[in-house]
């Protein structure tokens, strides 16, 4: 008998998971808000290959380096856009000298426009899809997987492998979104769902 409701305490659980989307509150409109409040940031990879993705990411970091200083002082996105536009030769040339010195001798370009995202996951923070106005870097080819973050508010200056984004940028994020924006994009169960969890696995822990 444990056993059965073992199984079916795994299955509720899994199903409230499956069901939890924190993208789904976003309709069209909400997410056309969202766009005219934040800056991504992304890069593309020649292909994707183990060494194109590697350099992708070297090229990533290179690039955020150098912005991190100018964009942590930005207050407002079209500010973040002018320093984007106002350093593309700049960020052009670092990304070719991380290329060059790398070994390779791919092409770089970089934009600031609008571009079409599927759904996004960085850390915690969740973007529905849609189009957003972003600093583009393309190597090479650009038909390999992408990296992406945000720009303004600054999240692409937080390490969010751990798949946490800390508080203090959820914090920025919050003070540039709407409630219903930043609740809708922040990938955080409702109470509800979490006490009911909670019940199962006491009752697991019970068993």
């Amino acid at each position: 008998m444990k056993k059965i409701f073992f199984i079916a305490a795994l299955i509720i659980l899994a199903a409230l998971y499956n069901n939890y989307t924190p993208s789904s509150a976003c309709n069209s409109s909400m997410q056309k808000d969202i766009a005219g409040r934040i800056l991504r940031f992304h890069v593309v990879a020649n292909s994707d290959s183990d060494e194109d993705q590697a350099l992708k990411l070297k090229v990533k970091d290179a690039v955020v380096t150098y912005l991190s200083p100018m964009l942590s002082e930005s207050d407002s996105l079209d500010e973040s856009i002018k320093i984007a536009c106002e350093n593309y030769d700049n960020i052009n040339a670092i990304a070719s000298q991380v290329i060059k010195s790398e070994g390779y001798d791919y092409s770089v370009t970089c934009s600031v426009e609008e571009t079409v995202f599927p759904v996004k996951c960085y850390g915690d923070v969740v973007l529905p899809s849609g189009k957003y106005t972003a600093l583009n870097i393309k190597i090479g080819k650009a038909s390999g997987k992408n990296w992406w973050c945000i720009l303004y508010p600054p999240l692409c200056f937080v390490d969010a492998s751990s798949g946490i984004v800390p508080d203090s940028s959820k914090k920025q994020l919050k003070e540039t979104l709407t409630e219903a924006e930043y609740r809708s994009i922040i990938n955080e169960p409702e109470d509800t769902d979490v006490s009911f969890r909670f019940k199962y696995l006491t009752f697991l822990n019970q068993s």
